[in-house]
């Protein structure tokens, strides 16, 4: 019988925040049992690769879950990149996540990753036993002129070398049917559907426009009702992502990717409903 991978997101503290923060989010997520946590990474700067890289460390040293290490491809130069893998190296992290990144209007970009596709390659080639994880988006990239498109490049960063795909978030019924293209365009790599609850209308509001994402009719009631009651809205987003959840698994996902935005109360409790359908045959 098959059993879907389930895997978390965290990422490090604000640089304001006590690094020890850390350590209450992961306490929190420790019982749920990840396959692996991917732990985020900023723009390209060396203080962002050493947190990811010390974070990736903790969670595969003191708390024995695979880590997967985020790295941000448009702000990187070739010297950079070797720097990041070096860490996450000695780090001992199960894979990297090699991402473009969100454009930073303060800083150029370094103009030798342009996609991350071209970062995935490069990784590969220096690192051809690490495995390597890609971003995919079920309602296409915000770049991209259509789905078809998208898949198409998405094809071709699993051709250089991407193993295993985590999908951006979503809140509509997309994920299976460009699960269907992909298969069809012969992307036959691991492909978990990414899940990020609702706990702020003005953070869902923000990060749907971000990545061109629908917000459904009934996940606009929930908004509209409860943008001005935070509680209640976190109950009614923690059972919005638990129903998704489920129905994704009923349908044979390869996994989900929860998005934990370091709240693991809310994490948990997500996990309390659905828990059951990623038990180890």
């Amino acid at each position: 019988m098959h059993t879907p991978m389930f895997s978390l997101e965290v990422f490090p503290p604000k640089r304001t925040s006590p690094v020890g923060t850390i350590y209450d989010t992961l306490d929190g997520l420790n019982d749920m049992k990840p396959d692996f946590i991917s732990v985020t990474y900023g723009t390209g700067k060396s203080a962002d690769r050493t947190a990811t890289a010390r974070i990736a460390h903790t969670i595969r040293s003191e708390y024995g879950i695979d880590a997967v290490a985020h790295l941000t491809a448009q702000y990187l130069t070739a010297r950079d990149a070797d720097e990041a893998l070096a860490m996450f190296d000695e780090a001992k992290v199960s894979g990297v996540l090699a991402l473009r990144g969100d454009r930073n209007s303060e800083r150029e970009p370094a103009g030798v990753f342009t996609h991350a596709s071209d970062l995935v390659c490069y990784i590969r080639e220096r690192r051809p036993n690490l495995k390597i994880y890609g971003a995919c988006y079920p309602e296409k990239h915000p770049q991209a002129a259509t789905l078809d498109e998208d898949v198409a490049n998405l094809k071709a960063k699993v051709d250089a070398g991407a193993s295993h795909l985590i999908s951006q978030l979503f809140y509509d019924d997309d994920f299976i049917a460009f699960l269907g293209k992909a298969r069809a365009a012969g992307i036959d790599v691991p492909i978990e559907a990414g899940i990020m609850p609702v706990t702020n209308a003005k953070s869902v509001r923000r990060m749907t426009n971000m990545c061109s994402s629908r917000v459904p009719r009934k996940l606009e009631r929930m908004l509209e009702k409860w943008g001005d009651d935070p509680r209640t809205l976190r109950e009614a987003g923690i059972i919005y992502a638990s129903e998704q959840i489920s129905d994704l698994v009923a349908q044979g996902v390869d996994g989900v990717h929860l998005y934990t935005m370091n709240h693991p109360s809310v994490s948990r409790r997500i996990w309390q409903n659905v828990g059951n359908l990623f038990e180890k045959a």
